[in-house]
């Protein structure tokens, strides 16, 4: 088993606010450094691509390229739009002589090895495997519009002072059903292919409205596994994420380690 990894890094992780999640300290480390660092002494892996956003790609690589080079990595520029049109950028650097490809979101850096091990092993036998969290809270769907609920709206007082900007407000949106979450599930990164079967997948006329990888296997016909993933695995989209993946973790905020020991 021959595995070149992708390392989706190139979106804009505009919900995280105005700095970088891939530079957040995590335990001294870069998270980006981290979620690289989960594949760089695994056996099976012969390379890794990280895909970096275009837009920035000079300063990524003036950045981590020092860092990835030492680890064997091989940074290209990823896409502008779509998480799909990254990945198949992306895999055009992985060697021919791969058997296999796993893409892993770059904002997953807590995927533990036991994870691993399930998805790797899985992979020797199974053309494309998924780890999958089966969903256990009730699951419902929510309307696009909403209600704007202001504190105190009888107030007239407090308004004529302070106007808008002095009443807290509340989005609310209608709820449109409850979903039967039997055989539902979330599914996690890193999922693993057969080379040849992803290239067959992103050889594909239209990719768009994939969310995933294993959705354009899907197109084709073919199936996908799922197995066991893991409530750690944990994909840093908002500053709380980053709190939680140090718990995770067990590493502590840079304001609260020795100096010697930060970045």
């Amino acid at each position: 088993m021959n595995v070149g990894v992708i390392i989706a890094a190139a979106g804009r992780g505009e919900r995280f606010g105005p700095m970088s999640k891939l530079d957040q300290d995590i335990g001294g480390r870069a998270l980006l450094m981290r979620t690289v660092e989960l594949f760089t002494k695994r056996d099976e892996v012969r390379t890794i691509v990280v895909a970096a956003p275009p837009d920035t790609f000079e300063d990524f690589k003036a950045k981590y390229g020092a860092t990835l080079g030492f680890h064997g990595a091989t940074v290209v520029a990823g896409g502008r739009e779509h998480r799909w049109e990254t990945v198949r950028l992306a895999l055009d650097a992985i060697p021919q002589e791969c058997t296999h490809v796993a893409v892993h979101d770059a904002a997953r850096p807590a995927a533990g090895a036991e994870l691993l091990n399930r998805l790797f092993e899985a992979a020797r036998t199974l053309p494309a495997v998924v780890p999958a969290v089966r969903i256990t809270a009730t699951i419902k769907r929510i309307g696009d519009t909403s209600v704007n609920v202001a504190a105190n709206p009888d107030d007239a007082l407090a308004d004529s002072i302070l106007g808008d900007a002095g009443r807290p407000s509340i989005e609310a949106c209608p709820v449109l059903e409850t979903l039967d979450r039997e055989g539902l599930a979330e599914i996690q990164t890193p999922q693993i292919f057969q080379a040849d079967l992803l290239r067959r997948a992103y050889a594909q006329e239209n990719l768009t409205g994939a969310t995933d990888d294993a959705a354009l296997v899907e197109r084709l016909g073919e199936t996908v596994h799922a197995v066991e993933g893991d409530v750690t695995n944990v994909k840093v989209t908002t500053s709380d994420d980053i709190r939680l993946v140090r718990a995770i973790l067990g590493v502590r905020p840079p304001a609260e380690r020795p100096a010697h020991k930060r970045f």
